[in-house]
């Protein structure tokens, strides 16, 4: 082999290993910084999955809402007994107690949003359990 060809290689596996170094550093300070424990993981996941709901939410929800122009005593009927949580649609006492028993807020906010849509939607009066239960599936 001659030195030309020998000096070449040897530039060649430099520019390699130079390569290789920095990648190894960046490798090396990402594990440094990775979050390590049950706890910080916990973390980690509970603010990747806000931050998702959130800009979801964002993107499904309408900033300013139009109201119809009710009366106030159909508003005051509509709100005798049960409604469902944050709106004016009334259900009976075992839909509220299976929307409680959603355990992520969000998910029990959407459920909810689903079934007065639908309910809305259709004209039903009172939500009960079969409507929600055919309501509620996405």
């Amino acid at each position: 082999m001659s030195d030309a060809s020998l000096d070449q290689r040897l530039e060649s596996l430099e520019a390699r290993l130079a390569r290789l170094e920095t990648l190894l550093g960046s490798v090396s300070d990402k594990l440094e910084g990775a979050v390590t424990g049950p706890q910080q993981i916990r973390e980690s996941l509970q603010a990747w999955v806000t931050d998702y709901v959130s800009l979801r939410l964002q993107q499904l929800v309408p900033e300013t809402c139009e109201h119809d122009g009710e009366d106030e005593a159909a508003v005051a009927a509509a709100l005798e007994g049960p409604v469902l949580p944050g709106t004016r649609v009334r259900c009976t006492e075992e839909v509220v107690h299976r929307l409680h028993r959603i355990p992520i807020p969000f998910v029990r906010q959407m459920v909810t949003q689903k079934v007065a849509e639908t309910a809305r939607a259709e004209r039903v009066a009172v939500v009960d359990v079969p409507f929600f239960e055919r309501a509620a599936t996405f």
